[in-house]
């Protein structure tokens, strides 16, 4: 009996870490499809960091933010129970989170991704803080997220002030880097 506990708790467990990690690696791809052909022909801030750095950090992210959904979801009653509405929250700022890259990659619209990464941040931020009512651990493992966060809207915005829209267009221009 106590091992098939256990077997359920880590396949849950796995779920969860799994879960918001699906979604980064169907955007990962999506990005991949736009490096060449459209970012690397941005204006960038002189703190953007490699390419390389994104797809290790956002693992680790979506891997911390998973295993704090689980905690919130075991201490809190499930879906029915106190964690309801912070397992509510969760969902919509990963829904905000995988949007982003559809916005900002797929449509070019880097003032798109700046309006979906300030109401994740907000979302996120606030999904923590019910998060931390339930579980500390939990709330505490979305600092690393906010963090993050902090620092790609950031990048985010210095990035559209780097790149003006086209009169007459919706999407952001793609200027030389020889203008930089």
């Amino acid at each position: 009996m106590a091992e098939e506990n256990t077997t359920k708790t880590a396949l849950r467990i796995a779920g969860a870490v799994i879960l918001p990690n699906l979604g980064g690696m169907i955007n990962g791809r999506l990005t991949r499809n736009h490096l060449k052909n459209w970012y690397a022909n941005l204006n960038f801030p002189s703190f953007r960091p490699p390419n390389w750095v994104f797809a290790p950090v956002w693992t680790s992210l979506y891997a911390g933010m998973g295993y704090a959904s689980y905690l919130v979801w075991r201490d809190g009653g499930g879906f029915s129970g106190d964690a309801q509405l912070p397992l509510i929250a969760y969902g919509t700022q990963l829904a905000l989170n995988w949007a982003w890259t559809p916005i900002f990659f797929g449509k070019h619209s880097i003032k798109g991704g700046l309006i979906d990464i300030v109401a994740l941040t907000a979302t996120a931020g606030a999904c923590g803080l019910l998060f931390y009512r339930i579980n500390q651990t939990a709330g505490l493992l979305f600092l690393p997220y906010m963090a993050w966060l902090g620092f790609a809207t950031t990048l985010n915005y210095a990035m559209w002030k780097l790149n003006p829209e086209q009169p007459n267009q919706g999407e952001q221009a793609a200027p030389s880097r020889k203008q930089q």
